[in-house]
């Protein structure tokens, strides 16, 4: 594992930001005085005249975009998901998701693995929140090849785009000729047969590994890549369902308003199969290093196999 390629996908975002700046001349960034560690800062080296520096003011930051939006201009917007997400709900609501603008959302340092910036900058709620808002479309990445893919196509789409960046680095898992990136398609990264692990961002990774501990059990499991929780991958959640019998979800992100629910939400009304949801457990985070929060909180290798396997 030591030789793993490992990619925080906050560096992803940033350096398809400078790609896709060359082939789109109306694509604009705009920062809240964290253009350093949301690492949109290659962008402003690259593109100065198109890289907008708000200020720590993420609620104007917000109007600005909607502004340039309406001017045929395609705007993201860096912060932390703290902040992107949470400071920021009203305005996202009001001045891009009720009028529908063409605004990305670039979210970084999102859910537990912000590590030692404690509980106040461990954002586990931002999801759910960005899934209420009617048209917006939200994608968790797995690694720098599903980041990458993911920016540009959300560029290519029409309409608001919120996308969850982490901090830590991450293995390379998409690495492979057949894999492609598609806005509300979900990719089945190992077949199985006795049930399905269905995870996003981080968590896919540990899914895998959950799968290879399940499978010296004799177990069957399944591994879905659901990159995008809105809109979600209806038909391949229900196509599990009836194939393997059981359905667990694991997320970086509170299991309320998250992957899993939106997961539940489509089992309940298509194919009730029992739905196990792994996750953050209506808590806040806590301050340590990413490595040792992801161990604590069970979204490891080893923490999900023991959770499948106690509901089991």
């Amino acid at each position: 594992m030591a030789d793993v390629k490992k990619i925080a996908t906050r560096e992803s975002y940033g350096n398809a930001l400078v790609e896709c700046g060359k082939e789109f001349p109306n694509l604009v960034v705009l920062d809240a005085d964290l253009a350093g560690a949301t690492k949109t800062g290659v962008f402003l080296k690259a593109f100065p005249e198109r890289h907008i520096d708000c200020g720590i003011a993420e609620c104007n930051m917000t109007g600005i975009a909607a502004g340039l939006a309406t001017c045929g201009k395609i705007p993201f917007i860096s912060s932390f998901a703290m902040f992107a997400a949470g400071r920021n709900f009203e305005q996202v609501r009001n001045s891009i998701g009720y009028p529908h603008l063409n605004v990305k959302i670039g979210a970084t340092h999102a859910g537990i693995t912000v590590g030692e910036d404690g509980a106040t900058h461990q954002c586990n709620e931002d999801v759910a929140l960005m899934r209420t808002i009617p048209g917006m479309t939200v994608i968790v990445p797995a690694d720098d090849i599903e980041a990458k893919a993911a920016v540009r196509a959300a560029i290519e789409m029409d309409g608001p785009v919120y996308l969850r960046f982490g901090r830590a680095a991450v293995p390379v898992i998409n690495d492979t000729p057949d894999y492609k990136f598609e806005i509300g398609k979900g990719t089945v990264v190992k077949d199985g047969t006795d049930l399905t692990i269905i995870a996003n961002g981080i968590c896919v990774d540990s899914a895998i590994g959950a799968a290879e501990l399940l499978a010296k059990d004799g177990i069957n499991a399944r591994v879905v890549n659901m990159a995008t929780v809105k809109p979600l991958d209806e038909e391949l959640v229900i196509k599990c369902a009836e194939e393997t019998g059981k359905i667990v979800t694991v997320e970086e992100h509170s299991v309320i308003g998250g992957l899993g629910s939106a997961v539940a939400e489509c089992v309940a009304e298509n194919k009730p199969v029992k739905v196990q949801k792994i996750g953050v457990y209506d808590r806040f985070g806590e301050s340590g290093s990413a490595a040792a929060l992801v161990k604590a909180f069970k979204l490891d290798a080893e923490g999900v196999y023991e959770q499948i396997k106690a509901k089991m």
